[in-house]
């Protein structure tokens, strides 16, 4: 069946299914990406099956919804502040004087916490720690305290 459309076009069924398929991909990954900003979990499958028979109008506004989000989430550091322990206040102190932009050990550690790059990505993390919002930083630092206790700082834990 061929879909007339406002310029007098007609559109097929096939193309219309296309742009369904690449918008549905295009809205999971931005929903991934807006969850790793706010606390890192995502059911891809779910959330594509909550979203695969939806039109393109309503994937499109999803879209802009989502990206929306993430432009907030970036600007505000990802999920509301979460309550930091008190162990965590401490080892924040310890480790970098509670100063979230502070480079040590000749660079290899970064931020509030003094994250490497490796156990920042671990807890969904991207780019520079020293350079994330310090909210993100606590809340980092608090998803890998509650995974991890006060091992990951052996001086300051």
């Amino acid at each position: 069946m061929d879909l007339p459309v406002p310029d007098g076009t007609v559109v097929h069924d096939a193309l219309e299914d296309h742009a369904r398929e690449v918008l549905t991909d295009r809205a999971v990954r931005l929903g991934r990406k807006a969850a790793a900003l706010r606390d890192g979990r995502f059911r891809a499958r779910a959330y594509r099956a909550v979203i695969d028979d939806w039109s393109v109008e309503r994937l499109e506004r999803r879209i802009t919804r989502v990206r929306r989000q993430i432009r907030t989430l970036r600007r505000t550091g990802g999920a509301p502040a979460v309550p930091i322990p008190a162990a965590l206040a401490s080892i924040a102190a310890c480790e970098s004087g509670g100063n979230p932009r502070a480079i040590g050990g000749g660079g290899r550690y970064r931020g509030k916490y003094q994250f490497d790059m490796g156990t920042w990505a671990s807890v969904g993390g991207s780019g520079d720690p020293a350079a994330a919002p310090e909210l993100e930083q606590d809340r980092r630092a608090a998803m890998l305290y509650a995974r991890a206790g006060a091992s990951p700082w052996p001086v300051c834990g």
